[in-house]
C-alpha cells in the first residue's frame, strides 16, 4: 500500500489553498505508516484537536495536510505556521492579527492566521516552542472559539479545526513546568505519533526513487538509474533528519551526478560512511548482501574504489594532495583515477597543495616550470 500526500519537506510559513499540490511525495508502505493512514481516515471528519508528535523531518505538516484534505473542510483554507520561527513579541500578532495603531508600524488592520483559516484547518507546528505567556491565550481560543486582535477589544468568532505538531513529548514538558497542563489536554484530544525514518526503513526505496525522479526532471533530464549499492547505503543510514534529510540528499545527487547512473560516489560521504566527513574516521564500506546470483567482480572493485576516493576527497575538502596522503598513493595516480571514475565534481576548484609540494598534472609531471 503506497500513500500519496503533499510534500512537507520544505518549510512553508502558511498555505491557504484547498487542493493538494501536484508535487506530492510517497510517504510510506510500512505497517506503521499504514496504521497512521488508516487512523487519519477514521478521525478526518472530526472537529476535535489533533496533536501530531514526531522528530523533526518526519512529516508532521504532511499528515496535518492529509487530515485536512480528507475532511469535509478540504475546500476551505489550510494554514500552516511554525511557532518556532516566531519571536515571543510577534507570535500573538501572527496568530490573532492586530488593529491599526496597536504598535509602531501597525499602519492598518491585519487578520491573523486563525482568521485566514476560517472554515478550514490551522496547523501550529512546533507548538512546544510556544512561550508560556502565549499558552494561556491559545487555551482561551480553544475554549471559547473566539480571538481578539492585538490592540482590539472585539471578540471575533473562528470556526477552525486546530492541529498541532510537536517535536518533543509535551507530557514531559508539563512535568518540567514548561507547558501548561490544561492546554496539553486541550490539544491532545486525538494523538498521532509519527515514527522516525530509521524505524520504517522499508519506505526508503520508494522515497528515494520519488525524489530522484522529481529533481532530475527539475533539471530537464530523465532520472538516472540507481545502483543497488546506493540503495543499500541509503537504507542502512540512520537519517537523523528523517524524510527532510533524505530529500536533501536526493536533491544533491540530482544536481551533482554527471555519470548517467547514480553510483556510490554520487551520494554524500556522511551518508555513505554513516558519519560526518569532518570526523576523519575510517570509512565503513558498502558491501554486497549475501546472495546466490552472479556478481561482477569488476563492478564490486569499482564501487570499493569509488567509496574510498569519495571518502578521502570529501574528508579533505576536495584537496587531491591531502586525499592522496590518506590513500597512501601518488597525487598523479589519484588524479588519473578521479578522471576515470568521473569524480571530478568532488575536487576543490583551487585546492592548494601542501607547503613545499610541487603541483603535478594528471600525467605525473610537475606543473612548476624548471
Amino acid at each position: 500500500m503506497t500513500m500519496l500526500a503533499s510534500s512537507s519537506s520544505t518549510a512553508r510559513p502558511s498555505r491557504t489553498r484547498g487542493e493538494f499540490s501536484a508535487d506530492s511525495i510517497v510517504v510510506g508502505q510500512s505497517a506503521r505508516m499504514r496504521a497512521v493512514f488508516d487512523f487519519v481516515r477514521v478521525i478526518a471528519d472530526s472537529d476535535s484537536s489533533v496533536l501530531i508528535t514526531g522528530e523533526t523531518g518526519t512529516g508532521k505538516e504532511m499528515i496535518a495536510n492529509l487530515i485536512h484534505h480528507s475532511s469535509s473542510r478540504r475546500h476551505r483554507p489550510f494554514v500552516a505556521v511554525s511557532c518556532a520561527i516566531l519571536s515571543e513579541t510577534l507570535i500573538e500578532s501572527e496568530l490573532f492579527g492586530h488593529e491599526r495603531g496597536a504598535f509602531t508600524g501597525a499602519i492598518k488592520d491585519r487578520p491573523g492566521r486563525f482568521e485566514l483559516a476560517q472554515g478550514g484547518t490551522i496547523f501550529l507546528d512546533d507548538v512546544d516552542d510556544v512561550p508560556l505567556s502565549m499558552q494561556v491565550k491559545l487555551l482561551r481560543v480553544l475554549q471559547n472559539r473566539t480571538i481578539e486582535r492585538l490592540g482590539g477589544v472585539r471578540a471575533i468568532p473562528v470556526d477552525v479545526r486546530v492541529i498541532t505538531g510537536s517535536k518533543r513529548d509535551l507530557k514531559e514538558l508539563v512535568k518540567e513546568g514548561k507547558f501548561r497542563e490544561d492546554l496539553y489536554y486541550r490539544l491532545n484530544v486525538i494523538p498521532i505519533v509519527l515514527p522516525p525514518l530509521r524505524d520504517r526503513r522499508e519506505d526508503i526505496p520508494a522515497l528515494v526513487e520519488h525524489f530522484i525522479i522529481r529533481y532530475f526532471r527539475q533539471r530537464g533530464e530523465d532520472p538516472a538509474p540507481i545502483s543497488p549499492a546506493v540503495m543499500r547505503a541509503l537504507t542502512r543510514y540512520s537519517w537523523p533528519g528523517n524524510v527532510r534529510e533524505l530529500e536533501n540528499a536526493c536533491e544533491r545527487v540530482a544536481q551533482t551526478c554527471t555519470c548517467g547512473h547514480v553510483r556510490v560516489g554520487c551520494i554524500p560521504a556522511s551518508v555513505l560512511f554513516h558519519q560526518s566527513a569532518d570526523e576523519g574516521l575510517e570509512p565503513t564500506l558498502v558491501t554486497p548482501e549475501p546472495q546466490t546470483v552472479a556478481v561482477s567482480l569488476d563492478d564490486r572493485l569499482r564501487d570499493v574504489e569509488v567509496n574510498l576516493i569519495t571518502w578521502a576527497l570529501r574528508s579533505c575538502g576536495g584537496n587531491k594532495s591531502k586525499a592522496a596522503e590518506l590513500l597512501k598513493m601518488k597525487r598523479s595516480t589519484l588524479g588519473d583515477r578521479i578522471a576515470k571514475l568521473g569524480l571530478d565534481h568532488l575536487e576543490a576548484p583551487h585546492a592548494a597543495p601542501h607547503a613545499g609540494e610541487p603541483v603535478q598534472g594528471s600525467d605525473g609531471e610537475s606543473d612548476v616550470p624548471a
